[in-house]
């Protein structure tokens, strides 16, 4: 057993605990203050418990995006032109910064970009949609531009 502790702080301790113990035995106003902590503590709990609830339902909802993805991917996508051509325009949005002036053309799975584009932005934008589902080749007719000065379509 440790005798090193100081006296003090033992002191202290036992002041705050005897003065909590009289706080919550109060005989007068005891009963209010202790169903005030129980009330407390389960509203606590509760909110513990619906945040817990809320991180599971999203893993599970990511787990099933991913199965869902991979399951996607193994899987022969013969989805028409026409949706082809919406999958590319969403993700034209995610990864050009002016989406806008380009024209997405898809014929047999094989997409045609044209209009201006900067030129940071081009590899990025090929590579995505590569990754497009349903997307057999790509077509690079696109407008390269150093900078958004030189073409009225990529100005802010």
């Amino acid at each position: 057993m440790r005798r090193d502790s100081n006296p003090l702080i033992s002191f202290l301790a036992g002041a705050a605990i005897g003065a909590g113990l009289m706080f919550l035995l109060d005989p007068d106003r005891g009963n209010r203050r202790r169903a005030l902590a129980r009330d407390q503590v389960l509203s606590a709990g509760r909110r513990a418990g619906d945040q817990l609830g809320a991180r599971a339902r999203h893993l599970g909802n990511r787990a099933r995006g991913l199965a869902a993805s991979a399951r996607a991917r193994f899987q022969a996508d013969e989805a028409d032109d026409e949706v082809v051509e919406e999958r590319v325009r969403a993700e034209l949005g995610r990864v050009v910064s002016h989406p806008g002036p380009l024209a997405v053309a898809v014929e047999h799975g094989v997409v045609t970009l044209s209009g201006p584009l900067l030129a940071s932005e081009r590899e990025q934008l090929i590579g995505a949609v590569r990754g497009v589902r349903g997307v057999k080749d790509v077509e690079d007719r696109l407008e390269i531009h150093e900078s958004a000065a030189g073409a009225p379509g990529l100005k802010s």
